[in-house]
């Protein structure tokens, strides 16, 4: 299906976002061998992904690594997917059900492990452009209700702007908000707002029902279940 001929592009643009630059590497020149694209752009964690989003960049696809700097697990994938209706391949190293089941149910468009071989990403990227979802061999569906609680909760999180995020992680990291205000350059009362839109976002009454939340839509929390 991808065998190149001049002029013809299957994907005009097509975003990764993985925060290690041989990988990225790598992968960019897999992905132009094995698939008619235009242009690849790169991020290094989904906070640059949601800004070139934001400014304009018009994507047929991304490939997106579910663990950054600034986010891990579904939330990532869930805020990409707000930001875009641009189809998102999760490329990961893990490759339990379980995971990849809470991901498809997510919304993605595929899962391909890491260390899988270049046809593996040939028909993964052919399954996409025909408007298909791939999923790896010997992947078996895993329905639970703790899955479909962490695509809830990574849902919620979506909402949150690209501010309020850094501010939810922060308090995660059991920061105070004067501490916040400092390592932002924002006044204490601008985070004392964003805390509280935060909770109405999230739908909790504490600081510590949103970390809870947070974590629930974390690789750790989906790993531990």
């Amino acid at each position: 299906m991808f065998a190149k001929s001049a002029g013809q592009i299957d994907f005009d643009k097509v975003l990764i976002v993985d925060d290690h630059p041989l990988f990225c590497d790598a992968l960019s020149m897999t992905l132009q061998s094995i698939a008619r694209i235009g242009e690849i752009k790169t991020a290094d964690r989904l906070e640059n992904a949601i800004a070139l989003i934001a400014g304009g960049l018009r994507l047929d696809a991304i490939v997106l690594d579910l663990n950054l700097p600034d986010v891990d697990g579904l939330e990532g994938l869930m805020r990409v997917k707000a930001a875009t209706d641009a189809p998102v391949i999760v490329v990961s190293s893990i490759s339990e059900n379980r995971v990849i089941s809470q991901v498809i149910r997510a919304g993605a468009s595929g899962y391909v492990p890491k260390h899988s071989q270049r046809d593996v990403f040939r028909t993964a990227f052919e399954t996409v452009h025909s408007g298909g979802v791939f999923v790896p061999d010997g992947y078996v569906l895993i329905e639970d209700e703790a899955g479909a609680e962490n695509s809830d909760a990574a849902n919620r999180l979506a909402t949150l702007t690209n501010q309020q995020s850094r501010i939810l992680q922060l308090i995660c990291e059991g920061k105070l908000n004067k501490q916040i205000a400092f390592d932002l350059s924002i006044a204490e009362t601008t985070v004392k707002a964003h805390v509280t839109a935060i909770m109405r976002k999230l739908g909790v009454q504490s600081r510590t029902q949103a970390v809870l939340l947070a974590k629930k839509a974390s690789l750790a929390s989906v790993l531990q279940e």
